[in-house]
């Protein structure tokens, strides 16, 4: 038989867990609408600012000019890891860690991790990977100033020729239920294909040259920025639904254990029956 008392002990204990875990669902789903918002209201921006730079690339003697765009051969890589600071949100920290390792694993040179997120600097740091720089609690909300050391760290290494490749490593926010790892190359600048229907002369000025080297930093720190917005919209839809989860496991558990104390309050109410039918008859007797 079980013990009544630990069984009531456990339904209380589990009611409180399903009450934490539903006050953690709303407070992710209240902040994960803000962040879907501010995630893809930039997605328009970045899709026109690599529209600009393909047709100032395009130009006769102007893409090549700019550091940022020249091409070389790859002897030492960097990455730029963007994980959320704090748990608690299903298999997101673990999909994009492995994701990185599994892109680590197919270089055959050095690479540096630039860690933004405290999960991915932990990771790196257990795995003995080679730490540039490390980027923790920049918030729910933060502001593209906020974000410009990652880009400079970057931007500054690429031109100096410490590095030769960059790839940005991030959770792409897909939908609410699914958040998709991504690492794609962001230095060299790979210009975009133009579109026939969109191809427009346009007219620069103070001049092409000028209007290229003037964005293609700009265009660098956005990307970083992008991620970062995409990783905190995919971290607080990831915890919604995993406190989701949690919150339904949790009632069912106590829908389980409720029978079983049922069951076992019903057997001792039974045997204490059974004894004082016995006792009587004994009397009788």
């Amino acid at each position: 038989m079980a013990d009544i008392r630990k069984v009531r002990r456990r339904i209380r204990g589990v009611q409180n867990i399903a009450k934490i875990t539903r006050a953690m669902e709303m407070i992710a789903a209240s902040k994960m609408r803000r962040a879907q918002e501010r995630g893809l209201a930039g997605r328009p921006y970045s899709e026109k600012i690599e529209q600009v730079i393909a047709d100032l690339a395009a130009l006769p003697g102007i893409g090549l000019q700019h550091p940022l765009l020249q091409q070389r051969p790859a002897e030492h890589i960097a990455v730029v890891h963007i994980t959320p600071d704090r748990g608690l949100c299903g298999g997101l920290n673990g999909n994009l860690n492995r994701n990185l390792a599994a892109f680590i694993l197919k270089q055959e040179v050095p690479v540096r991790v630039v860690a933004v997120g405290r999960k991915g600097r932990d990771f790196s740091v257990r795995q003995g990977c080679d730490m540039e720089a490390e980027f923790t609690e920049l918030g729910d909300r933060p502001s593209l100033l906020d974000t410009l050391p990652i880009s400079h760290i970057i931007i500054d290494d690429y031109a100096n020729g410490s590095i030769d490749n960059v790839y940005i490593s991030y959770p792409r926010f897909v939908s609410t239920m699914v958040q998709t790892p991504v690492v794609r190359q962001l230095l060299p600048v790979q210009p975009a294909e133009i579109p026939a229907v969109s191809n427009v002369d346009y007219i620069y000025e103070p001049g092409a040259t000028d209007v290229l080297g003037g964005l293609l930093p700009r265009f660098v720190e956005m990307q970083i920025y992008h991620a970062i917005l995409e990783s905190i919209a995919s971290e607080y839809s990831a915890r919604m639904v995993a406190m989701r989860n949690a919150t339904d496991s949790a009632n069912e558990l106590i829908g389980d254990l409720t029978l079983l104390y049922n069951k076992a309050r019903q057997e001792a109410i039974t045997t204490e029956l059974l004894d004082i039918t016995g006792g009587v008859s004994a009397l009788e007797g």
